[in-house]
C-alpha cells in the first residue's frame, strides 16, 4: 500500500489531470444540453473520419501474409495445369500409338525410352523392353512419327537402339512419288542425307522419303522424312539430297519395337555374294 501510495504522490500531476478527465467526460455525458449535444456530435464525425482515413492505410503483416497465401495458390494452381497439360499430351500420344499399332502389319511391342544420347555421332536409346519381351537385335524401333532406329544391344530387361541420326546408320530408302531409291544416311549435321541417286532421277524438295522393299531389316512404307533440298554439285554422278527426319528426337518418349528379325538367309546370302564381287 505505501509503495502504491509513493506511486500516487510521485506522478500526482498525470493523477490529477486523469481525474480530471474522467469527470469532465461524465459532466458531459449527463448533460443534454443543445451545447453538449453539438459537441458530442462534432465529436463523433471526428472520430469517424479519424477511422476512415486510417482504414485506408493497409495494414503491411496482413498483406504480406496474404501475398504468401496467394503466391502458393499460384505455385500449386500452375503445377497442377502443368500436370494436366502433360497427361493430355500424354493421352494424346498413347492413342496415336494405339491406332497405329491397330492398324500395323507387324506385331508392336510398346516401349518406354528411359535414356538417350543425341549429342554424339553415334546416338542411341535405352528402352524399357529386353530378351524377357522378345527383343532382338535387328528389331526396327518406330514411333507414330516414323523410323527411330534399329536394336543393336540387348539385356534381360533393357535394350539399346541405334537411332536414325547415327553416323553408323544406312537404310535402303525411297522417295515415295517417283519410287526413286536410295541410301539414308547421318553425318553429324542436323538432316539425313539420300545417297546413290543418279542426276537424272526424278527427285523435288517436298518429297517424301520412305523404307523401301529391298531392306532385310526395315519394313517398307515406314517414313523416314521430307526432301529439304535437291541440288546437283558439278563432276559428279549423283544429286545431294538433305532430308529432314519426320521423328522429333529430342521429345521422343515412347516408341514401339518391331518385333521382326531379318532373313539370315538372305543376310548370309548377300554378304557372301558382296565378298565374292570384292
Amino acid at each position: 500500500m505505501q509503495r502504491l501510495f509513493n506511486i500516487l504522490v510521485t506522478f500526482k500531476e498525470y493523477v490529477v489531470v486523469t481525474l480530471l478527465i474522467i469527470i469532465s467526460l461524465i459532466l458531459l455525458i449527463g448533460n443534454d444540453t443543445p451545447q453538449v449535444r453539438a459537441i458530442r456530435s462534432y465529436t463523433v464525425g471526428f472520430v469517424g473520419a479519424i477511422q476512415d482515413v486510417l482504414s485506408l492505410i493497409p495494414n503491411i503483416v496482413e498483406l504480406k501474409q496474404e501475398n504468401e497465401v496467394l503466391r502458393r495458390m499460384n505455385v500449386n494452381l500452375s503445377d497442377e495445369v502443368s500436370r494436366l497439360r502433360e497427361a493430355r499430351l500424354e493421352n494424346l500420344r498413347l492413342r496415336e500409338m494405339l491406332v497405329m499399332k491397330d492398324r500395323g502389319e507387324f506385331k508392336l511391342l510398346p516401349a518406354e525410352v528411359i535414356g538417350k544420347s543425341l549429342h554424339l555421332l553415334r546416338n542411341t536409346l535405352t528402352m524399357s523392353a529386353g530378351e524377357i519381351d522378345g527383343v532382338k537385335i535387328d528389331m526396327p524401333i518406330i514411333s507414330e512419327q516414323g523410323l527411330v532406329g534399329k536394336v543393336i544391344a540387348v539385356s534381360s530387361r533393357y535394350s539399346i537402339g541405334q537411332l536414325v541420326i547415327n553416323k553408323d546408320f544406312r537404310s535402303s530408302a525411297k522417295v515415295q512419288r517417283s519410287r526413286v531409291d536410295g541410301i539414308v544416311t547421318w553425318d553429324g549435321g542436323d538432316v539425313l542425307h539420300l545417297k546413290n541417286v543418279a542426276k537424272k532421277q526424278d527427285v523435288l524438295s517436298g518429297d517424301l522419303i520412305t523404307t523401301s522393299d529391298y531392306s532385310n531389316v526395315f519394313p517398307r512404307n515406314i517414313k523416314i522424312g521430307t526432301i529439304a533440298s535437291v541440288s546437283e554439285p558439278p563432276g559428279s554422278l549423283f544429286k545431294e539430297i538433305d532430308v529432314v527426319p519426320s521423328v522429333d528426337f529430342p521429345s521422343l518418349e515412347e516408341v514401339f519395337i518391331i518385333m521382326a528379325v531379318a532373313d539370315t538367309e538372305r543376310t548370309a546370302l548377300e554378304h557372301r555374294t558382296l565378298h565374292i564381287k570384292q
